[in-house]
Formats: C-alpha cells, structure tokens, sequence
C-alpha cells in the first residue's frame, strides 16, 4: 500500500510540473498581448528564468534531500511550487512574472528529483525499469494534456494556465503528509555548494543573454560579446570549482561512469531540439497560421498525446536492440520530423497535409528518446546516488531547454511579412535539427547490453569500474 500511495503522490508532482511547462508555452502569445505587446526576446525569459534556476538548483535539492530526507523536500518543493504559482497568477507585468517563474522553479528544483528518488526507494530492483517508464509516461500524459488544456484556459484567461496547479498541488500535500514513506537521510558531512550553484546561474543566465539578444544587439556589439565571455569564463570556473568541493553542483566522478555521461550529454542535446521543436509549433500555429489558442492546443497535442504510448511500450524494444539504438532512434525521428516542417510548412494553413505528420513524428521520437534516456542515465549509478544522479541528468535538460528557447528567440526575432517569418521558422527548424542529429549520434556512445533495458541493474557501468564510482 505505501508503495501504491507513494507512486500516485509522486505522480501528482510529476504531472503538475510537466503540465506547467506546455501550458505556460501555448500561454506565451497571450501572455505577451496582456501584459503590453512584450516582444519574443523578453517573453523569452519567461521560460528560461524557470529553465535556469530550474537547472542551477536541481543537484543542490537532490543533495539537500539525501541529507535532510527525500519526503521533507518533496513536500516543501510541492508547497513552494503551489504558492508560486498563484504568484505568476496575479502577475501585473513581465517582470513580476519572470521573477515569480524564478521561485517556481525552485519550487520544481525540489519537487522532481526526489520523486523519482521515493519511487526507485519503494521499488522492487527486478520493477524499477517498469517504475522509471511509469514516472515518465505521467510527463508525457501531462504533456499531452497540456496543450489542450493550455488552449482551454487562455481562451479564458491567461492567468488560469498557472491556477490550475493549486489544486493537484494542495491535494498531494495533504495526502503526502500522511502517506508518504519516512526515509532515512544522512545528515552527515558538509552542505552541498551553495556559492557553485550561484555560477552555475550565473553561467547559463550569462549564455541565454548572449543568444537572446543577438539578433537585436548584433552578435559583435560589446553586450553579446561580454556575455558569451562572462559564460565561458564562469563555466571554466564552475567546473574549477566542482572538481575540487568536498559536495560540488556536478560530481566529476559520475560523468565518467560512461552510460551515465553519454545519456546526460545526449539528454542536453535532445533538449534543445525539443524545447525548440515546442517554441515553434506554437508561435508558428498563433503567429503564423493564426490560429486561436485553443486550436493551437489540438493541433499540438497529437504529439505529446503519443509520447506515453511509445515510452510504454517501448520495453521490448530497449531489450531487443539497446538503450543506444533506441535513444538514436528516437531521436532521428525528431529531426526527420523537423526536417518534414521545414520541406512543405506553408504560410496558407494546411494541417493535416503539413503540419499534423512533422507533429506525429516528432512525439514518436520523444517517446522513444526521452524515457530510455532517463532510464540509462538514472540507473548507471548507485542507489545511493538515485537523487543526486537524477538531478544532475535533469539539469543537462534544463541547460538544454534555455539554449533551445535562447536560440529560437533569436533566429526567429521579429519578422514582419509572411516571407520572413517562414524563412526564419526554416533558420529556427535546421537549428533544432542540428541538435537532434548530434544528439542521436552521441546517444549510440551509452554500452547498456541489448538484452537488459535500462533500469535492469542498480549500476550497470559503475560495478564494472569501481574506480568511478562517485
């Protein structure tokens, strides 16, 4: 029973941060028009401030979980989300509402790596590979929900997009408190790198700035420049910093276990296709095509919809040919989908003929990527480093998220003609599936054996080197 009740809480928080981020993307035209014509440059950061301290926090949270108990930083980031989000509800300008998709964030940062890490702990060893397919086929029915969803409550309101949370968050925490399992944590040794989490912000808000304005700034004026330098040299510095902390951001030491380094890498780079693929689908429908929001939302959710079917039945297939070829698989669907957009979109709407097939792929390709992903990646290491593990693979995709958004941002800018704006979705289409290309040729670096999906040992690659262990 405590196992079922945990798998349901923790779904809970899955599903509402999930929902969020497809929500908040269809909600992002309207949210613009509301609060006084905010250009696509600056709604931008609506996403990447939650994306960037979203990522900046994850390892901290995962950490501060195993030292002061998983269940008290689920609840706390479950409380922190729910508040934050009536927060961004009340929102009286841009600012507001980038600062308050900050504390969101944190809320997040909390709530999701230690909801794998109380699934993985209430899980049988021999059913944590059906354990992780569950925990992100709940993201993909979110993410199928979400644009729908998305589409009905800005037709209301933009601000119901974020009150919507409330009530899944008020209703895990009540049942939370009293169902889900105490642990043990280890309140041993020193705090994990508060001063290391601060660069790391620091660094990706430094890269996002740098992209973001380029097209406005030009890529050579002192602005763009500074902060592409500002992010390479706090990054060196980070990783300075990391290899020699006593509870650094990013532990070194797991990166070299190698299924764990490959699957975070390739996670990153799959993220910026998808984050880009996400942007455009929707600005293209609203901007493009002009469509409503709510239409937006169906003809989005074909894609999304079909993500926890494949991530379901998508065992066999890991079995029989391995987490690499599945995740390259994957994601080369994602570019061909990709690729299909940028070869017959037209200005003139034509959905079924054009749009809906890019769509149908691409969620095939997510379906099939991102769980084995995650998979591969989550139980490469130790059980004793399921938190901090999760969070750092879940980070890479945050990373990955804000240089999808920054890049689409600024590759799409402001066109002005149906001309422009088509030849600027086709600059936004190849950058996205660049990263889908190099994400599935690294993605067949992970040696998980074909006969065993990932999941099916604690530490697939840590037990055969124990020189890397963490």
């Amino acid at each position: 029973m405590n196992g079922r009740a945990t798998s349901w809480i923790v779904s809970a928080g899955v599903f509402v941060v999930n929902l969020d981020l497809f929500i908040v993307n269809v909600a992002v035209p309207a949210i613009g028009a509301d609060l006084g014509d905010v250009p696509l440059t600056s709604l931008s950061w609506v996403l990447n401030a939650y994306a960037i301290v979203f990522a900046a926090l994850l390892v901290v949270a995962g950490r501060l979980a195993d030292r002061y108990g998983h269940r008290r930083t689920f609840l706390l980031g479950l409380t922190l989300f729910s508040v934050a989000s009536v927060l961004c509800a009340v929102a009286p300008s841009v600012g507001w509402l980038i600062a308050a998709r900050a504390l969101q964030a944190a809320g997040a940062a909390a709530l999701l790596p230690t909801s794998l890490a109380l699934l993985l702990i209430v899980t049988p060893a021999e059913r944590r590979p059906g354990a992780i397919r569950w925990w992100a086929a709940i993201g993909g029915v979110a993410a199928g929900l979400g644009p729908v969803v998305g589409g009905v409550l800005v037709e209301a309101d933009w601000r119901w997009t974020f009150l919507v949370n409330v009530p899944v968050g008020v209703a895990g925490l009540l049942t939370g408190v009293r169902l889900l399992p105490a642990d043990s944590p280890d309140r041993d040794g020193p705090l994990p790198d508060l001063t290391g989490a601060v660069m790391l912000t620091l660094t990706i808000g430094s890269l996002a700035l740098g992209l973001v304005e380029a097209d406005d700034w030009g890529w050579a004026s002192p602005g763009v420049v500074g902060s592409l330098a500002a992010a390479g040299v706090l990054g060196v510095g980070f990783w300075w910093r990391s290899a020699r902390h006593p509870v650094p951001i990013v532990e070194i030491p797991i990166l070299r276990v190698r299924t764990f380094g490959v699957a975070t890498l390739s996670a990153l780079l799959f993220t910026v296709a998808f984050a880009a693929v996400l942007l455009t689908s929707v600005l293209w429908c609203q901007q493009v095509w002009g469509y409503s929001a709510i239409r937006t939302g169906l003809a989005i959710a074909p894609g999304p919809l079909v993500v926890p079917v494949v991530t379901i039945l998508s065992g066999p297939v890991i079995r029989r040919f391995g987490a690499g070829v599945t995740s390259m698989t994957g994601c080369l669907l994602i570019a061909a989908g990709l690729g299909w957009w940028a070869g017959v979109l037209g200005t003139e709407p034509h959905y079924l003929t054009q749009f809906f097939p890019g769509m149908l792929i691409t969620g095939v390709g997510v379906g099939l990527a991102l769980p084995t992903l995650i998979g591969a990646a989550a139980t490469a290491l130790p059980a004793a480093r399921f938190a901090t593990g999760s969070a750092v693979t879940t980070m890479a995709r945050q990373t990955g998220s804000v240089l999808g958004v920054a890049l689409t941002a600024t590759l799409l800018g402001t066109p002005r003609t149906a001309d422009t704006a088509l030849t600027a979705f086709h600059h936004g289409w190849t950058a996205a599936g660049v990263a889908a290309l190099a994400a599935a040729s690294t993605a067949l670096g992970m040696r998980v054996p074909a006969a065993r999906e990932p999941g099916a040992s604690a530490a697939l690659d840590v037990g055969a080197r124990p020189a890397s262990r963490p």
